[in-house]
């Protein structure tokens, strides 16, 4: 079977091809895959995001499953124990971003309910449905980062945010030559 997929699609690493066929782009309102989410595309700040997916699975050890409540109550002590694990990216400000991302989570579900709630209010629950060109920032992930920046969220750039909105199928971005395009809404 010849299957055609997004041009940046072009590994030969299952996991790779998994994402792109199975999650990016598909409306996502698990709130804690949308929390992990938002945290992986600020890891993947600056590197490959086959990199970062690569350690999907460690990260979701290191990170007590993305529960916010625990993260927000890291230490020293668990801090330094994450810049010593090789199975995520050791970055002090990324570590550092993480657990204070989980603090203004946490403050953003007690005013809105959820971050679900939150997100898809920008796009009125429905998908952004683009010609998949190659789009990098809007005026819509814009706000987003403005507002989730207002709110103590860290490494929610525009370009991040805009990625995060792909990832979580926000917005639907796949070639229009790539056979999960139309199955992806």
């Amino acid at each position: 079977m010849n299957v055609k997929r997004c041009a940046w699609a072009n590994s030969a690493n299952p996991l790779y091809l998994d994402y792109h066929d199975n999650e990016w782009g598909r409306p996502c309102h698990d709130e804690n895959r949308l929390f992990e989410m938002l945290n992986l595309e600020g890891a993947q700040a600056g590197l490959s995001w086959e990199t970062v997916l690569n350690k999907r699975a460690s990260y979701r050890v290191a990170f007590d499953d993305w529960d916010a409540k625990k993260i927000a109550q890291y230490d020293a002590e668990k801090v330094a124990e994450l810049l010593a694990n090789p199975g995520i990216v050791r970055n002090r400000l990324k570590v550092a971003a993480t657990i204070s991302n989980a603090k203004a989570y946490l403050q953003l579900c007690e005013e809105v309910g959820s971050l679900d709630k939150y997100l898809w209010a920008y796009v009125d629950g429905k998908p952004i449905l683009n010609h998949g060109e190659r789009i990098v920032t809007t005026a819509l992930s814009d706000r987003i980062s403005k507002d989730l920046r207002q709110r103590g969220f860290k490494f929610v750039g525009s370009t991040i945010i805009y990625a995060y909105m792909q990832a979580i199928g926000m917005v639907q971005d796949h070639a229009a030559d790539c056979d999960w395009r139309q199955s992806s809404v």
